[in-house]
């Protein structure tokens, strides 16, 4: 058994996922272009983290790691106190800790993580560093996991104390160690069969802190659980999805009339059996005739810094980049009009400078859950103080397009017990699934956060293809609102 600290987390979490790693590889879901723009994150904060302690050293990574091992004895003994991704070998573990900090009086490991909060899983992660390390015989004075400070907006210079938490988690790790001999024990039994996977159930842990990267294999392969499943019904707990699943049964269609469940619960679990549309057409009408023309359809696209490169902004804060505006006439016309910042620039005062050009003060403005098109506007107006009032204006005149559906005036069995646009779309314009599947390299808002976010290191040729897609892409949200409405209101003829 040879273990990374990354593996033995994993291993925490799922260990099943442990023996398909080494055995059965191919069932297991490779990593997707959103997961490695998650991994180059961690990787830039962790680099950055590294300057928070004086005159630290970086062990380059090396696919030979018994050298980074090496190296790091080496740094050691040169009298270096802070090393940044040490590597340690201790029976069959490797551990690199991201900064290991050194005086005469032992060591401190640090361990750093892109999020925003002190998860439980990273104290597994800590605790088999600190496992390694004692048992290499150095004497450890504290374990800390450094994370980012979401509370900390930045100003003309970035203030790395003030953008990082250091938490200690000492005490908690040491609590952990007893756990380390017989879950190592546990792994290797498993490991040790290599013609049977671990006989372990799916649960909460296949998605908790972490989606498993066995999910569809365990969920889909193996126990043909379909999309749309008992463990979709809206906050139905996970003790009453058990119960369920315990008696064999996953399809919504097989729950029992008498189980119990909630007043909505039912109602989302019988629309589906029915197989009916219900249609609240008397509501339906009055949120129609609360629309004024001309009607604004309008959809943002936001990016996100783990680092603030610009002043005013917080680690993972939403940025806007983009909008799309489609303009409804009475006489059914469309018109269009977008925006797309240049990837070089803080987006932000553009982008509020041509919403204000384009959308007048006294508009209707409809969004597909407003909530956060309202937000982004908030933060605008308070950042701009020449167009605040125009923002505010656009923000107190907007209406939700997602109201109908979520207060249950329109329901469908194919929206899944949802109102998400992801659902709701498909469900009333089902030619739209395909629009979307036809699109050049952008198809969603993940792909759209990570396309404007790279954009910077192509080529000028790329980034003209890119910044096409992007455009269409976006357009073809607020169209997409265009015909949600156009089919509301046919309802009520």
């Amino acid at each position: 058994m040879n273990l990374s600290k990354s593996l033995y987390t994993i291993a925490i979490q799922f260990p099943k996922a442990l023996w398909l790693k080494k055995y059965k590889p191919e069932v297991l879901t490779p990593t997707d272009e959103f997961s490695q723009a998650k991994f180059n994150i961690g990787h830039a904060v962790g680099e950055l983290a590294c300057d928070l302690l004086p005159n630290g050293i970086k062990v380059d990574f090396n696919p030979n790691l018994e050298q980074m091992v090496i190296k790091t004895k080496e740094l050691i003994d040169s009298g270096y106190t802070t090393i940044c991704e040490a590597a340690f070998y201790f029976e069959n573990i490797l551990v690199i800790v991201d900064i290991l900090e050194i005086d005469e009086d032992g060591v401190t490991i640090h361990e750093v993580k892109s999020s925003t909060s002190l998860k439980d899983i990273y104290l597994h992660d800590v605790s088999i560093q600190y496992y390694v390390l004692k048992n290499l015989g150095y004497k450890i004075k504290s374990a800390n996991v450094i994370y980012l400070n979401n509370n900390y907006v930045r100003d003309d210079e970035l203030d790395l104390k003030e953008l990082f938490v250091i938490e200690d988690v000492t005490k908690k790790i040491q609590l952990l160690q007893e756990e380390i001999p017989s879950n190592l024990q546990t792994f290797e039994n498993y490991l040790s069969n290599k013609q049977n996977e671990p006989n372990i159930d799916i649960g909460k842990h296949c998605k908790n802190p972490y989606d498993c990267t066995a999910l569809d294999y365990c969920w889909k392969i193996q126990r043909d659980i379909p999309d749309y499943s008992i463990f979709n019904i809206f906050n139905l707990g996970s003790k009453k999805q058990i119960e369920l699943y315990n008696q064999g049964i996953t399809n919504i269609e097989d729950i029992p009339n008498d189980f119990e469940m909630t007043t909505n619960q039912k109602e989302e679990v019988n629309n589906y059996k029915s197989k009916q549309t219900y249609i609240d057409k008397t509501f339906i009408n009055e949120f129609i005739k609360t629309l004024s023309y001309p009607i604004y359809y309008l959809d943002f696209e936001t990016y996100q810094q783990a680092i603030p490169l610009f002043k005013g902004i917080s680690a993972y804060e939403q940025i806007p980049f983009q909008y799309s505006l489609h303009i409804e006439y009475e006489d059914g016309t469309l018109e269009h009009k977008e925006f797309l910042a240049n990837e070089d620039i803080d987006s932000r005062y553009e982008l509020a400078k041509s919403l204000v050009e384009n959308i007048p003060s006294n508009a209707t403005i409809l969004a597909y859950n407003m909530s956060f098109e309202k937000t982004i506007i908030r933060k605008l107006s308070n950042l701009y103080g020449e167009f605040t009032y125009d923002l505010m204006s656009i923000h107190n005149n907007m209406q939700d397009l997602m109201t109908p559906f979520q207060k249950r005036w329109y329901v469908t069995p194919s929206m899944n017990g949802s109102y998400s646009i992801k659902y709701v779309l498909p469900a009333l314009v089902p030619e739209f699934e395909k629009a979307y599947k036809d699109l050049e390299l952008v198809h969603n808002g993940s792909e759209a956060m990570n396309a404007y976010s790279n954009l910077k290191n192509l080529s000028n040729e790329e980034k003209i293809v890119y910044r096409k897609a992007l455009l269409e892409y976006c357009k073809l949200d607020t169209l997409a609102m265009v015909r949600i409405l156009e089919v509301l209101r046919k309802t009520v003829l």
